[in-house]
């Protein structure tokens, strides 16, 4: 699901922020657990899976690091992050690197190793770097470790920067998490931010990515054409980019979180 989409728009959006509006504050970061699971599950439900088993890893370890700091066995703590950093390494390579390892294998020696075909789950390298940013903020002392699993596993899954950012540390939600309270200031601004968003996207990234669509197609081309092309190129990286941030920025501030500009 992504956010220029009718559904997200239409039902997605409407739906959550009336649920999370109507619900006691206690049972907000429940809301928005069970809609940003939903939110990943809605291309590939299998992966939520691997998100799952990140959370729970990712938190064990939090809480383990921060055991052998308090009875004061600094080595212990230590190790206990090298396994969370070298675990979340190896299943982001796992599903990132098989492949090409394969490959390259199968270029240098000939061995004609068959290839896995291994997709890369959506948002993947976002979720892994911003737990492993929690467990080494935990190792370092700067935040403490979340002790309510539902409330990190928000964290984790926040649908707004769950799919492409902005990777949001925890020490700058950490209170936001427990405490927030949303005025209309702060929701008209998010969704005036959000509505920005969503222009560049689709007003801008779109029909420039159009263009470039065109320009790539053709089998010949002047210089003068070359050049429009990286230009229009350019442009629609930018603006998606620049969108999708401003969007993710924007649903951030109409839930109570101020996510830090990218």
């Amino acid at each position: 699901m992504v956010f220029s989409s009718f559904v997200f728009l239409l039902a997605f959006l409407p739906i959550v922020l009336l649920l999370y509006y109507l619900c006691p504050a206690r049972l907000r970061n429940l809301v928005l657990l069970v809609f940003s699971l939903v939110f990943y599950a809605w291309g590939e439900p299998v992966y939520v899976l691997i998100m799952l088993f990140s959370i729970v890893f990712d938190y064990a370890n939090g809480r383990l690091i921060e055991h052998f700091k308090n009875k004061n066995c600094p080595g212990k703590a230590k190790a206990a992050l090298i396994v969370d950093l070298c675990g979340n390494l190896a299943i982001l390579g796992f599903f990132k690197y098989t492949d090409f390892v394969i490959g390259s294998i199968n270029s240098i020696t000939g061995a004609g190793l068959s290839l896995l075909h291994i997709a890369l789950p959506i948002g993947i390298s976002f979720y892994t770097f911003q737990t492993m940013s929690y467990t080494i903020d935990v190792y370092r002392g700067e935040v403490a470790a979340q002790k309510n699993i539902l409330t990190f596993a928000t964290y984790v899954t926040l649908f707004p920067q769950l799919i492409a950012g902005p990777i949001v540390q925890y020490k700058t939600v950490e209170k936001e998490l427990m405490h927030r309270k949303v005025t209309l200031e702060d929701f008209s601004e998010g969704a005036f931010r959000f509505s920005v968003g969503l222009a560049k996207k689709v007003l801008l990234a779109n029909q420039i990515g159009s263009l470039w669509d065109s320009i790539s197609q053709l089998n010949h081309m002047s210089v003068a054409t070359a050049w429009l092309g990286a230009i229009a190129y350019s442009f629609q990286i930018y603006f998606d980019f620049s969108g999708y941030s401003d969007m993710a920025i924007g649903l951030g501030r109409m839930f109570g979180f101020y996510f830090l500009e990218n």
